[in-house]
């Protein structure tokens, strides 16, 4: 591969605009590039996330491969009409669900962010990809998008979340639960 960014200094974007893959100039702010941005900052968290050397080896595999293909889904936003996503990626994810699944016991709370640094930053990950998502949908409404990179985006967070309760079952020997029973607890109550 040759030289893709030779100058980082460009000045162009200071007019509020940014170029896309095919060379089509939008603002900073359009729906595509809120998305585009969402999916870039999700995949900076799953670097984050990744940076732990205590994650399981299998699990920082699988992490490091969704990297690369949220990378391509980066793609896809930024060269309207390209497809690189498609359903056999979307499967990999579902049966990487039921894999990580398969050995928890069934939630009866919902799940705090926490459990460790390793579930900490998935949770953040999974929150982020619930947004990149969000945003995905967002722009689905006005333009073209393959249907194919919103479920995967769906799936992942689905990923997400399954793998952060096994990091804090690993690292603390469970999940951080909601207490429902707090309702109307003060704040020296919440303190015990």
């Amino acid at each position: 591969m040759g030289n893709r960014l030779s100058r980082i200094v460009t000045r162009t974007g200071d007019d509020g605009t940014t170029g896309l893959g095919d060379g089509q100039r939008v603002d900073k702010d359009a729906l595509r590039i809120d998305a585009l941005g969402s999916v870039d900052e999700l995949n900076c968290a799953l670097g984050v996330l990744l940076a732990d050397d205590a994650l399981p080896p299998a699990m920082a595999a699988l992490l490091s491969e969704c990297q690369h293909e949220l990378f391509d889904l980066g793609g896809e936003l930024a060269v309207p009409g390209m497809i690189v996503v498609g359903a056999v990626h979307v499967a990999r994810l579902e049966d990487a669900v039921e894999q990580y699944n398969a050995g928890l016991p069934p939630l009866k709370e919902f799940v705090l962010p926490g459990g460790g640094s390793s579930a900490a930053a998935c949770h953040l990950a999974r929150a982020i990809c619930r947004r990149a998502e969000r945003r995905a949908w967002a722009l689905a409404r006005h333009e073209s998008v393959n249907p194919q990179a919103l479920h995967y985006l769906n799936r992942l967070s689905d990923l997400l979340f399954v793998c952060a309760r096994v990091l804090a079952r690993s690292a603390v020997g469970h999940e951080v639960l909601w207490r429902h029973e707090r309702r109307g607890a003060t704040p020296e109550q919440d303190a015990d």
